[in-house]
């Protein structure tokens, strides 16, 4: 989706004062005896939850999709503000690797580039950092990673990173020399050039003969530095034939953001470097391939750095033998090209066939190109049929993340759900031609028919998201009744989850963002919710709700008022309305008419005491508000020490006057606001109530803050007189500040906003916690929890384990195949080791995702390091080459020496 500078990356320039990583992460710190007692502590009682998403599939933009070129199935994809996934092939979904990430290296989910290592798999790197503004405070990072992304280890950069600036499609600037993998390079942005590692991505230095670091800036007048830096270097291609393996590859290509030279080439192993002879000019380089089998490399280029706007751009094709430039232009000079050109890829089984992406084209959608003669002729994903009409190749199925229709009911030629826009990351799978995946402003798109375009059949494209999740949630509220969750986002609205395990079928309509929503705690259907718009709308930006969130009628915002904060009285009869952009109002009824409150500045934000439907309050720099009469007037509280900074507070239900307060501590009122008491042992940015626990009467809190120096997620049974972390290292989500509430149905059940992550929830193992997938329910007993992966256990019994074999590929005297384990148990499988028997003289040759032995027909195989745990419901493939006959079935499966099923 369109996004300039988020709203939680203001309030985090605002709250973050830390610094980057300087060592592994996932190295032990020297921590003082005190600090490092509560760490433990923490520790073990987050063995207790367990954490995943509520479901919404995608919701952001998509810049960077890799393969692996030595292992199929290898996956990597990387978002602007929601880290880096790697695609589990057997499971069919994606792997978050970057949730380890914390609070004071937030900048770090920003991802720039990322690569994956041809000569050995296992290597992951990612270049990081938000912005080379100052809305970033920290300078970026190069993150390394020989496990696939389970951990890390971080080298500093003397600069900052734009993962989610300007010209942030183009790319990729960070690969791995495919003949010697421990050098890679990295193009900067900001005018830093070009650099280089030599030793596996652990020191990097300037490439100083690098001619042209660039100089093309989108907007020199902006003050901000947003859109006033320089790109820079923005793709580095290799020849892989130019070297041989464990030596440098001589000849190399890079792009530069330049409308002058912008593409250069060195043929000395990066050591010189000049410009391309002859190449074209007038517009930027927004990606470059090689097909290696031809020798054409072909650039993709705009007349603007993307990933929103161009409306021009031209596409080349190099000949690297004869130095001969081709303009292979899909839509010629002079014809209906409104667009700029990027999502530039090969298909690496069949010479000569290349794809580019119209990436710019808004209306009426983008458009996808096709040639399988190297470019001299080229086929469309959708022609016109006479205007309106359209003829398109493919059909769409969002059956999987229906909201991507988005609500819409366009009229011809546009279509709902879109073919996509922004798509700037494109590419065919190396090992199945058939397989290509491309991104878009709010998803991730692909097909497994590809082919069939060749032919002139229809292919199905479809959501590949799942796992994935990208958006900024601005707040959560988790009602008595009704909907388990419901949430406000950026971009998309926000959603009503009745069953978090799935992805609703439609987004909160009408505006884009939602900066906050909330429910009448005495009448849960009554639900409001406010915003901004995204893009040129003009649509009213608040909304109420008579059923739970499940419909939506709009009102007439007050004198154009947008975003900040609402709150709904306690029985639904009137609501209280803190705009951005005005003062604050009022109204009776559903805001069929405003009233100015007296007494409350502008910026206040609200919230509704959750007994009294006549009390609101009211909270600015350092000063809290009371209004008695359903905000009409409110009244200074002379409380003082209060925080003067960015504060979250809320009203306990059920507690009348009963207000808890965090901005970088906690404070506690029980008169209504009249008086508050600072609340020992967290420093805390924003607090949430849920279900009581077992044998207390008071509501469960959770919050995401420090105790005794340790940043997390915590929760307290005892109303603040003690806190136990519930999160650990490995789950820390960046920047949590924006929203935090439980399920005052499922104890222990807690959700957690991200800028960039989704909606994370977890649900705790202990009597009366949720179990992942209960739904709350009108009872709130919940189940009795799970294990959380978290540890080693013993094997299962017999039966506990399924395996499924199957052949994937064959030929003459040879087969590839595929074995997946999935635990059927309740408990982890560690350190597995599976065996089989085949039935005849099929030998392994070669194994990837595991290690093997084989003794005649018998094959033992054990995990890689990052592999080799199974928690119960997951499941592990690994894959292989061997010769013999790829016909006939194995037997005698057993993990840990206990027999499995097999389908």
């Amino acid at each position: 989706m369109r996004r300039g500078r988020p709203a939680t990356a203001l309030l985090a320039g605002l709250a973050l004062t830390g610094g980057l990583l300087t060592a592994s992460v996932s190295a032990a710190q020297a921590d003082p005896p005190a600090v490092r007692a509560a760490a433990t502590a923490a520790t073990t009682a987050a063995e207790d939850y367990t954490w995943q998403n509520a479901a919404i599939g995608g919701g952001g933009f998509i810049p960077g999709i890799v393969f692996n070129r030595t292992e199929p199935g290898l996956i990597y994809a990387r978002t602007d503000i929601g880290g880096a996934y790697r695609w589990d092939e057997s499971g069919g979904r994606w792997i978050p690797i970057l949730d380890h990430v914390g609070w004071d290296d937030w900048g770090h989910t920003g991802v720039a580039s990322i690569a994956t290592d041809p000569v050995d798999p296992d290597n992951v790197y990612a270049a990081v950092g938000s912005y080379t503004n100052d809305w970033d405070p920290e300078n970026g990072a190069i993150l390394r990673s020989s496990d696939r992304g389970e951990t890390w280890q971080t080298t500093e950069l003397p600069f900052k990173l734009g993962g989610n600036m300007p010209g942030r499609g183009m790319g990729e600037r960070l690969v791995v020399d495919p003949n010697d993998n421990d050098v890679l390079y990295f193009g900067a942005p900001s005018g830093h050039g070009l650099w280089r590692s030599t030793d596996a991505g652990a020191t990097w230095s300037e490439v100083a003969s690098f001619p042209n670091p660039g100089d093309y800036v989108p907007d020199p007048s902006d003050s901000t530095g947003y859109q006033s830096d320089i790109i820079g270097v923005s793709w580095v291609t290799f020849d892989p034939d130019s070297g041989t393996p464990g030596s440098p590859t001589r000849t190399l290509y890079a792009g530069v953001a330049d409308l002058g030279e912008g593409i250069y080439r060195s043929t000395d192993g990066g050591a010189t470097w000049e410009a391309v002879p002859g190449q074209p000019t007038g517009f930027l380089p927004h990606k470059g391939v090689l097909d290696e089998e031809t020798g054409d490399l072909y650039v993709a280029t705009s007349d603007n750095e993307g990933p929103y706007d161009g409306t021009d751009g031209e596409v080349w094709r190099l000949d690297t033998g004869t130095g001969t430039w081709t303009d292979i232009s899909p839509v010629p000079s002079g014809s209906d090209r409104y667009f700029g050109f990027s999502g530039l890829t090969v298909d690496r089984q069949h010479p000569g066939t290349v794809m580019v992406t119209g990436y710019s084209s808004w209306w009426p959608d983008t458009q996808i190109f096709r040639s399988t003669d190297s470019g001299e002729t080229w086929t469309r994903s959708w022609d016109w049929a006479g205007y309106p009409n359209r003829d398109n190749r493919f059909t769409m199925d969002i059956s999987s993340v229906p909201w991507l229709d988005l609500g819409a009911n366009p009229q011809p030629p546009e279509q709902a759900p879109k073919l996509g826009w922004m798509t700037e990351a494109m590419e065919i799978d190396p090992f199945d031609s058939d397989r290509l995946l491309y991104g878009t402003g709010a998803t991730l798109y692909g097909t497994t028919e590809l082919t069939n375009w060749d032919s002139d059949q229809t292919f199905t494209i479809r959501p590949f998201v799942d796992g994935l999740e990208e958006t900024a949630v601005l707040d959560l509220a988790s009602p008595p009744s009704g909907a388990s969750l419901l949430s406000g986002l950026g971009d998309i609205g926000g959603f009503r989850h009745t069953d978090l395990a799935e992805v609703p079928e439609s987004n909160f309509p009408t505006f884009g963002s939602t900066t906050s929503l909330d429910f009448a705690e005495l009448a849960p259907n009554d639900v409001v919710r406010v915003g901004n718009q995204v893009g040129d709308s003009t649509e009213p930006t608040i909304t109420f709700s008579t059923d739970n969130g499940a419909n939506w009628f709009s009102s007439t915002p007050p004198g154009g008022a947008h975003g900040g904060t609402v709150a709904a009285a306690a029985d639904g009869s009137r609501y209280v309305w803190a705009p951005e952009n005005t003062g604050v109002y009022y109204s009776v009824g559903f805001g069929s008419s405003w009233t100015a409150s007296q007494g409350i500045p502008q910026g206040a934000r609200v919230e509704a005491d959750r007994v009294d439907p006549n009390t609101f309050y009211g909270f600015h720099q350092g000063t809290f508000y009371v209004s008695t009469d359903g905000g009409a007037t409110f009244r200074a509280s002379s409380a003082g020490g209060l925080p003067t900074g960015d504060v979250r507070f809320a009203a306990v239900p059920g507690a009348e006057g009963d207000v808890w307060l965090a901005g970088g501590g906690l404070w506690h009122s029980t008169d209504g606001g009249a008086t508050f008491a600072e609340v020992e042992g967290i420093e805390a940015d924003t607090i949430g109530f849920g279900k009581a626990a077992s044998g207390s009467s008071y509501q469960t809190l959770y919050s995401s803050g420090v105790v005794d120096g340790t940043r997390g997620i915590y929760r307290s049974v005892d109303a603040g007189g003690t806190w136990v972390r519930i999160n650990d290292d490995e789950h820390q989500w960046a920047w949590t500040g924006a929203a935090i509430t439980g399920d005052p149905r499922v104890f222990g059940r807690v959700y957690v906003s991200t800028n960039g992550r989704g909606v994370i929830y977890g649900d705790t193992s202990e009597t009366g916690g949720g179990d992942g997938g209960d739904d709350g329910g009108d009872d709130g007993d919940g189940g009795d929890g799970g294990d959380d992966g978290g540890d080693d256990g013993d094997p299962p019994a017999q039966g506990a384990c399924a395996v499924d074999y199957r052949v994937t590929n064959q030929w003459q005297d040879g087969f590839q195949g595929e074995v997946t384990v999935r635990n059927t148990g309740t408990a982890t499988l560690g350190d597995w080791q599976l065996a089989w028997t085949f039935p005849g003289a099929q030998h392994i040759s070669q194994m990837w995702n595991g290690s093997f032995t084989q003794s005649g027909a018998a094959v033992t195989v054990t995990p890689a390091a990052w592999n080799a745990s199974i928690p119960p419901g997951s499941s592990v493939s690994v894959g292989f080459l061997a010769t013999g006959p790829g016909s006939g079935t194995p037997g005698g499966f057993t993990v840990n020496g206990s027999a499995c099923g097999t389908g």
